[in-house]
């Protein structure tokens, strides 16, 4: 009932940039925290970065300063600005967000199908 399309992933140079898409669509009440996570190959998958309905944001240590959280609550959808991407940035990168289907439903986790980004030369 509720599905979330991540889109903007692709091949990028390192020291490029990409922008990821991320929108929420069905029977939506309400959505909380929304995210980014990614796995590499033979790696669990990691928080990259966070954001609140309110927009306070969390960054892992290895992206702050070079990514950027963003949403537009309104459309119900988040975004990640990567700049000066490094080969160890690369990966699939899936969407997270906390969503209420109804004014009584608890607080439910959703996950895209995830985007690769592969940073290489």
């Amino acid at each position: 009932q509720v599905q979330l399309v991540e889109s903007g992933g692709g091949l990028v140079q390192p020291g490029g940039s990409l922008r990821l898409s991320c929108a929420a669509s069905g029977s939506i009440f309400s959505v909380n925290d929304m995210g980014w996570y990614r796995q590499a190959p033979g790696k669990q998958r990691e928080l990259v970065a966070a954001i609140t309905s309110g927009g306070s944001t969390n960054y892992a240590d290895s992206v702050k300063g070079r990514f950027t959280i963003s949403r537009d609550n309104a459309k119900n959808t988040v975004y990640l600005q990567m700049n000066i991407l490094k080969p160890e940035d690369t990966a699939v990168y899936y969407c997270n967000a906390e969503v209420k289907v109804t004014r009584w439903d608890y607080v439910r986790d959703y996950w895209g199908e995830g985007t690769l980004v592969t940073v290489s030369s």
